[in-house]
């Protein structure tokens, strides 16, 4: 009965800390904070670091800064890479976005990558509840997006969910709220870009950058063939002249750049249909596979997949906000928390 009363006058947040951006939620309020996953850092003389600029501002300065500043990205392939600076950013968007005048502290939950490990996990909840939590609970991403994709996760029902984010692509077979089977792999949409950098380089002697690959992925990215193909006026430096200059590319092209890391995709998606027990699998060929994260936007990533594991695929209502809208809605409904959350 007290932590109910304590609930009702607490500016209780959901966080969804991603590879490529971090969303904030305050209960009854929906999303307060969608920003990039990156910090800007200044250092003094002495070697000592300040908080410059997090989000967007900080994002804008990556490739840009001066020697005594630094644009990091502290997750990486899904996983924290440096943990210093996570907590740094936890802490920005706790105290950027809780009332301080509720009250109360706030209870927090974070949505997290999975396959993280106990010690990422006990510093990620130290980390929130040194910035004023009350209380912290962790949510793995699969859970979140199947929560977010309107996925009935309580349900002694087979559910399958694909969520391909910045860093990494998870996959969750989900059961009586829990994940029964998973997998991560570090394909996702990070490495898109990398491929498509690659292939620029290699096919048309054109350097371009993580952000113009991204452009090109959003704009004219595809899985499968298209009826039109779409073009983009892509600009970069030549690497033989060493000029700038700019060429037309086309979806065919894109199609061919990202071939290899799609394809890793539908394999490791095979590779657990064929692990699935067989009365989840039966389920999951009535349900079908729901996709989520900014991936499942690619143009005919649903076919691509379909045609490869003879299911139907479907894309997520709103998939780029499903792992943050399942993490909401998770503290949103007390048992829902409690029965798929990971606390220590």
């Amino acid at each position: 009965m007290f932590k109910r009363l304590l609930g009702m006058f607490s500016n209780d947040l959901a966080i969804d800390l991603g590879t490529a951006n971090t969303l904030v939620l305050v209960k009854g309020k929906g999303i307060s904070i969608n920003e990039p996953s990156v910090v800007a850092i200044q250092y003094d003389k002495h070697g000592r670091e300040r908080i410059l600029a997090v989000g967007q501002e900080a994002k804008d300065m990556v490739g840009k800064t001066p020697g005594n500043i630094k644009a990091i990205r502290p997750m990486r392939d899904g996983v924290i890479a440096d943990f210093n600076v996570t907590e740094m950013m936890i802490r920005y968007f706790i105290e950027k976005v809780h009332n301080r005048k509720g009250l109360f502290s706030p209870r927090i939950i974070i949505c997290v990558p999975f396959g993280l490990t106990q010690v990422e996990r006990k510093a990620v909840k130290e980390s929130a509840m040194s910035a004023g939590a009350r209380e912290v609970y962790l949510i793995e991403e699969p859970m979140a997006a199947a929560i977010g994709a309107g996925i009935p996760v309580k349900e002694p029902n087979g559910n399958l969910v694909v969520d391909i984010g910045g860093g990494t692509t998870e996959i969750g077979v989900i059961s009586l709220g829990g994940l029964v089977l998973s997998k991560s792999i570090r394909t996702a949409g990070d490495k898109l870009d990398t491929s498509i950098i690659d292939y620029m380089r290699k096919n048309f002697n054109l350097l371009i950058g993580h952000r113009v690959a991204e452009e090109m992925k959003i704009n004219i990215g595809t899985a499968i063939q298209l009826d039109e193909e779409l073009t983009l006026q892509v600009r970069g430096r030549d690497q033989v002249t060493g000029l700038l200059t700019a060429i037309e590319i086309n979806s065919e092209h894109m199609r061919d750049a990202m071939k290899e890391p799609i394809k890793e995709i539908g394999e490791a998606l095979k590779l657990v249909l064929e692990q699935t027990p067989p009365d989840l699998a039966g389920d999951i060929v009535e349900n079908g596979i729901v996709l989520t994260g900014g991936g499942a936007l690619i143009r005919g990533l649903d076919k691509y997949l379909s045609n490869i594991i003879k299911l139907p695929v479907y894309v997520a209502e709103d998939p780029l906000l499903a792992v943050a809208k399942g993490t909401g809605k998770a503290l949103e409904e007390i048992d829902l928390l409690q029965q798929t959350v990971y606390e220590e």
